[in-house]
């Protein structure tokens, strides 16, 4: 059955539409009714499986429907190849009424919305994710962006779709990398937000590692649900919505220091959250066990917990080219007890002792 979550933002607010076989159902393109033509962007890998069926399902809008296919892999998620989006827009005569359908995981995500956010100073687009990484996270709450040699996701808009569309079928094509990459992000909102839903994924590893449409099923929604509400109270992140970060400043910095894309961003972050863990337990705000708890339920998920060692002056260098950082004060997402997390300031002396202890120094 299908589930169906409100973005609450007023007049941008969106629906997510949640189950299988969606990718087939031209109701939930109506947004596409309006458009003077349509753009599927994808990648490599998406688009021999994907591609045609969504484009059946667009064509009876009796719109045109072109696809645009980029190379596929974070290391591709940049100005030159952002560039190639435009290229066909302008190409092809698009125009302010034209649709982007972002179909992929979260590199293509990020790069339609920021080409929509872009062209002409914004047009509508629709997220179309096909990892779980992109369905409980990235497809949700209008970050859109581009990488940069210097920094993550420096380089970006924020600009809502119009709705999600997360076909659960998608999720059974996924290598098992990509799909333990995404459960990171799952672990995370437990983590962060939810106690309860952390014990479901621990109690669930198993059916989750093996893709089961139930157990899978529960978690995209139970995270869209936490996501959605985040960011409908903060949508621009100048308070709670920053919390959604755990793990990701420790692993910005394992992306940028390996090179994009050698590392998973999930799998960077399932490591992050390691480091962001023992900060928190350096803070006295959990317990050992609590942090050796959730290193095992990320280790289960097929994730490394032991992050490559750059050295402690490395670190902090890549650490502090971080979206929230401010005044040149690196801002920490840590745990102030398993479900709840908040955001602060902590002594360099400290995180030092982190990246000694968890081997990244």
């Amino acid at each position: 059955m299908m589930k169906i979550l409100e973005v609450d933002l007023g007049n941008r607010s969106y629906p997510i539409h949640i189950g299988t076989d969606l990718i087939d159902q031209a109701s939930l393109f109506g947004a596409c009714e309006k458009a003077t033509s349509i753009y599927i962007v994808t990648n490599t890998t998406v688009a021999p499986l994907y591609a045609a069926r969504l484009t059946k399902t667009l064509e009876t809008f009796g719109k045109p429907v072109r696809t645009i296919t980029l190379p596929d892999g974070e290391s591709y998620k940049d100005w030159k190849n952002l560039q190639l989006i435009f290229d066909d827009l302008l190409k092809f005569g698009a125009d302010r009424q034209t649709m982007l359908i972002a179909l992929g995981g979260g590199v293509i995500g990020d790069m339609t919305g920021f080409a929509a956010a872009s062209f002409m100073r914004g047009i509508r687009f629709i997220q179309v994710p096909t990892t779980l990484l992109a369905q409980v996270d990235s497809s949700v709450g209008g970050k859109t962006g581009i990488n940069h040699p210097l920094g993550k996701n420096m380089i970006g808009a924020f600009h809502q779709p119009v709705a999600v569309v997360a076909d659960l079928n998608t999720l059974k094509t996924l290598p098992p990398r990509e799909l333990s990459a995404g459960l990171a992000e799952v672990v995370k909102h437990g983590a962060i937000a939810d106690a309860k839903f952390l014990d479901w994924i621990e109690t669930n590893a198993v059916a989750l590692k093996a893709c089961d449409t139930n157990a899978m099923g529960h978690a995209v929604l139970r995270s869209c649900e936490i996501k959605s509400a985040v960011v409908s109270a903060d949508e621009r992140e100048g308070g709670i919505r920053a919390t959604l970060n755990f793990g990701h400043t420790f692993g910005h910095a394992i992306e940028a220091g390996m090179g994009y894309g050698e590392w998973l961003h999930g799998e960077a972050v399932g490591c992050g959250m390691v480091m962001g863990a023992d900060l928190s337990c350096r803070l006295n705000l959990i317990s050992k066990a609590e942090l050796e708890r959730l290193t095992n339920i990320i280790k289960s998920m097929n994730l490394p917990t032991v992050p490559p060692k750059f050295g402690a002056v490395r670190y902090m260098e890549l650490m502090q080219v971080d979206k929230k950082t401010e005044g040149g004060q690196i801002r920490y997402v840590i745990l102030e007890k398993i479900g709840k997390a908040q955001i602060k300031s902590v002594p360099d002396a400290l995180v030092i002792e982190t990246l000694v202890a968890t081997g990244a120094s």
